[in-house]
C-alpha cells in the first residue's frame, strides 16, 4: 500500500511536469499526446483509472511521449463511422402528400392491409368521435371501424402489458 502511495505522488509530479511541459491546464489536457494500441490517443477515464491502478505504466507513458520528447505532439484521433452512417439505408421516407396518395391509390384498388398501413393512426377518443358522427349521418364506415378496433386492442395490449410488468400496490 505504501509503495502504491509514493507511487500516486510520482505519478502526480510526473502529470503536474507533463501539463506545464504542454502548456495544459489540466490532466486531462495531457490525454490528445499519448496513444494508444487500439488507435487514437487516450481517453481521459483510462487516464484516470491506469493514475491509480497502474500507475508505474502510466508515469513510463508520459514520460515517453510527452517529457522525453523533444517536441509532444498531438496524436490524431481514433477514426469513427459518420453519424449517418447507423441510419437503416433501406427505409423509405415519405411526404405527407406522398403518403395521401398512396393512400388514395390503395382505396382506388381496394387493398384493405395498405389502407390500414397507411392510414394515420387516430386516437380511441378521435375514432370514438367520428364513429359517433358517422352513426349520427348514417353512415357506415368501414376504415373508421378498423382504427377504433385497432385502437381499442393497442390500448388492451397496453394495460395487460403495464399489468404483467408493474408491482401491484395491495
Amino acid at each position: 500500500m505504501e509503495n502504491n502511495q509514493m507511487s500516486l505522488k510520482e505519478v502526480e509530479e510526473v502529470i503536474s511536469r507533463a501539463i506545464k511541459k504542454v502548456a495544459g491546464k489540466k490532466e486531462n489536457d495531457l490525454c490528445r499526446y499519448l496513444p494508444m494500441s487500439s488507435g487514437g490517443y487516450m481517453h481521459h477515464f483510462t487516464l484516470r483509472k491506469m493514475k491509480t491502478k497502474q500507475p508505474a505504466e502510466l508515469s513510463s507513458l508520459i514520460e515517453k511521449f510527452i517529457i522525453n520528447s523533444d517536441k509532444p505532439s498531438s496524436v490524431p484521433p481514433k477514426q469513427r463511422a459518420a453519424r449517418g452512417s447507423r441510419k437503416r439505408r433501406d427505409q423509405y421516407t415519405f411526404t405527407r402528400t406522398q403518403l395521401e396518395r398512396m393512400l388514395n391509390i390503395a382505396r382506388l384498388a381496394g387493398d384493405k392491409e395498405m389502407i390500414s398501413v397507411l392510414s394515420p393512426k387516430k386516437s380511441l377518443a378521435t375514432c370514438k368521435r367520428e364513429l359517433i358522427v358517422s352513426i349520427r349521418h348514417g353512415k357506415v364506415e368501414q376504415e373508421l371501424w378498423n382504427a377504433y378496433v385497432e385502437a381499442i386492442n393497442a390500448q388492451q395490449a397496453v394495460a395487460s402489458f403495464a399489468s404483467e410488468t408493474l408491482p401491484s400496490f395491495r
